[in-house]
């Protein structure tokens, strides 16, 4: 069994200093850091906070995944496909359910279908031009509406390989982004020809 929340507090503010802070990362002194670790500090490490704060979208009347159902560039019946704006990285997809589902309570066939569409958009986002890699990420703390992630990493950028492409992606500038829709479109094309459904040309 896990260790409950004061058990899992009290075992990380041992390793702790006096203030709470924990140690830098090991990834900090990683080549691919994206911070130079002379300087950095660790945020105080807070207590637990019990009851956990809602999640958006926790009453589906309330959600903005569900309100917007229709929006996106790809779509079938069950799932629809949305470009992200104002990354810094050449693409960013999420995919959603068009109904009210988080992961675990995901009916089976739509959780096949997950599997199947997760890698056929990895597969299209990674046939574009100058696009190494396609990072797939599913976090789920801040919506109650599953939402999967789908970052482009840069052919050529080896430092951002890796756990650090989103914060990579956070302090890069702006990606240009006529480019960026333009091959969203070519994605969204691909998986109707993989997969069905049809394009939309907003998002």
């Amino acid at each position: 069994m896990a260790l409950r929340p004061d058990e899992f507090y009290d075992h990380a503010v041992a390793a702790a200093d006096g203030e709470r802070r924990l140690p830098l990362a090991r990834m900090t002194g990683w080549d691919i850091s994206p911070f130079d670790p002379a300087g950095l500090r660790v945020a105080p490490l807070r207590p637990p906070v019990l009851p956990e704060p809602a999640r958006h979208g926790e009453d589906p009347s309330d959600c903005d995944a569900c309100r917007d159902r229709d929006e996106g560039i790809w779509f079938n019946d069950h799932w629809r496909l949305a470009r992200i704006s104002g990354v810094g990285v050449p693409l960013v997809l999420m995919l959603y359910p068009r109904d009210h589902y988080d992961m675990a309570d995901l009916p089976d066939e739509l959780a096949a279908e997950l599997g199947l569409l997760s890698t056929r958009i990895v597969r299209h986002i990674q046939a574009l031009p100058h696009v190494s890699r396609a990072h797939v990420y599913r976090v789920g703390d801040g919506g109650a509406h599953l939402h999967v992630w789908f970052f482009a990493r840069p052919e050529g950028q080896t430092q951002l390989y890796g756990s650090w492409l989103v914060i990579w992606d956070d302090l890069l500038p702006e990606y240009p982004a006529d480019v960026a829709v333009a091959d969203a479109e070519i994605v969204a094309d691909a998986l109707v020809a993989s997969h069905g459904g049809h394009r939309s040309s907003a998002g």
